[in-house]
């Protein structure tokens, strides 16, 4: 066996009793603390409907987040989201650069959205629902966000105490003032989440 596969190989076989224990819903068990999001391990995705054709697809792909989460009491838990709304990206630049138009995001007036919860309840063992106050467009409401807990621990790769979570919601656009083509460019855009935050000290 070459030298390079060798430490390949015994570096796989000493991370897999911890890849095989993998995070853990128990929340006796999972540790809390103050977390920000891996953003190397999360996607803010955003859909909605297309002249009734499809449905079109696309990411916020610059977005900071900071949890600071209580498993023993996970309504005392508080999340805050930052998305720089120039990372709009749809995999088409001529669709981005219309979006970030004054025709709907306005990106030039309002470069940033946020998401502040000001609500947590438990649904389930390792479900939830996040409430918090969506600014964007330089609109402020409040947005429901359906939550699963994925599982808090050790990252066997960084050492890194993890937790993390998926999420759902929808926004209604032209309650945020961004109303061009409704209602055959969909009114309703669903965001779909998922993300993992490391703790920090």
């Amino acid at each position: 066996m070459k030298r390079s596969t060798a430490l390949l190989f015994a570096v796989a076989l000493a991370a897999t009793p911890a890849l095989a224990a993998g995070p853990t819903t128990d929340l006796a068990k999972v540790e809390g603390g103050h977390f920000v999001v891996d953003k190397n391990h999360a996607k803010i995705i955003f859909s909605t409907t297309h002249f009734g054709f499809s449905t079109y697809y696309g990411l916020f792909t610059d977005f900071d987040a900071k949890l600071d989460f209580d498993p023993k009491m996970p309504t005392a838990s508080k999340l805050a989201v930052t998305v720089r709304m120039n990372g709009i990206d749809t995999t088409n630049p001529k669709l981005d650069n219309h979006l970030k138009s004054a025709e709907f995001f306005d990106v030039a007036h309002y470069p940033t959205a946020t998401f502040k919860s000001t609500k947590i309840e438990v649904t389930g063992p390792t479900t939830g629902r996040i409430t918090g106050e969506l600014t964007l467009h330089g609109v402020t409401k409040p947005v429901v966000l359906d939550t699963t807990f994925n599982g808090g621990g050790i990252n066997p790769m960084t050492k890194a105490y993890v937790v993390g979570f998926n999420a759902t919601g929808v926004v209604k656009r032209s309650e945020f003032g961004i109303s061009t083509y409704v209602p055959v460019v969909g009114d309703d855009v669903k965001l779909t989440i998922s993300g993992e935050f490391d703790r920090v000290p």
